[in-house]
């Protein structure tokens, strides 16, 4: 199918070298406006992943993101952010990116384009058929996001893609595409920008619901993030304080006791 490539047509907006520090954020802030209507629009399909994502997870199932470069990046991002915000094990939402994880830091020459080694990447975590694979790329055209979706298709897992070109390759393929126009970028071709954005809110969007939808919410709280410094420990003692309707030093040895929020609660209403 032909599709146009949107994330490569010129931008809006032409001599840039010519503007003056205020006009240019100016003018990508204007660009950056549009992206969230753009994400509003992939909804269904974002809620279609998350449903499918909540059923496996409740089985066992993980989460897995493959991209390269900037999409590979936010992917890891989002992953990174599960265990300490949510206390889930690190093994159960996981960021793979083309060229390993030196390519986190430095780009990597042409690991982008090996079409086998996304699903090489993936099967170091054994797969099984409650895993989802969701392959991000701003332009649908990536090799290794595709060879990684293909062989994940092949071997009847579930997959979805994230991607800036409507009718892209990508779309085409996974069985849920998350397709996200936000036009042309404001620098041409620069998908680190309105493209990158979108796909950080979308990547939201996906682990957050899921997260509420697996019980890792209580009411707005995040009752299982990890206790890893002083200031997640202070915001913890306050839930429990706001949970119990207690002091805070009770709150506090409550929360020391039982190493969560969610625990010290429901230990202080026994």
């Amino acid at each position: 199918m032909s599709y146009t490539k949107i994330t490569e047509t010129p931008s809006n907006h032409d001599n840039l070298e010519q503007l003056d520090t205020a006009v240019l954020l100016q003018k990508m802030n204007e660009e950056d406006k549009k992206v969230a209507d753009a994400v509003a629009l992939a909804i269904p399909q974002i809620t279609e992943l998350v449903d499918a994502l909540a059923e496996r997870f409740e089985k066992g199932g993980r989460l897995f993101y493959i991209g390269a470069g900037t999409s590979g990046r936010l992917g890891i991002l989002d992953a990174s952010e599960i265990p300490p915000t949510y206390g889930m094990p690190h093994e159960r939402v996981v960021g793979l990116i083309a060229g390993g994880d030196i390519a986190i830091r430095k780009s990597v020459e042409h690991a982008e384009d090996d079409s086998q080694q996304a699903w090489s990447d993936l099967m170091v975590h054994e797969m099984t058929d409650l895993d989802v694979v969701v392959g991000i790329a701003a332009s649908g055209t990536t090799p290794y996001v595709l060879g990684g979706i293909a062989d994940a298709k092949k071997n009847g897992l579930l997959t979805a893609g994230i991607t800036n070109n409507p009718g892209s390759p990508l779309a085409e393929v996974v069985d849920i595409p998350i397709e996200m126009n936000v036009g042309p970028e404001f620098v041409t071709g620069s998908t680190r920008m309105k493209s990158g954005t979108s796909q950080k809110l979308a990547l939201n969007m996906i682990s957050t619901a899921l997260m509420i939808r697996i019980g890792r919410v209580k009411g707005n709280k995040m009752v299982h993030m990890q206790l890893s410094n002083n200031k997640l420990v202070d915001r913890g003692v306050r839930y429990v304080v706001e949970g119990l309707g207690i002091s805070y030093d009770e709150a506090e040895q409550l929360l020391q006791k039982h190493g969560s929020v969610k625990e010290a609660i429901a230990a202080g209403k026994s």
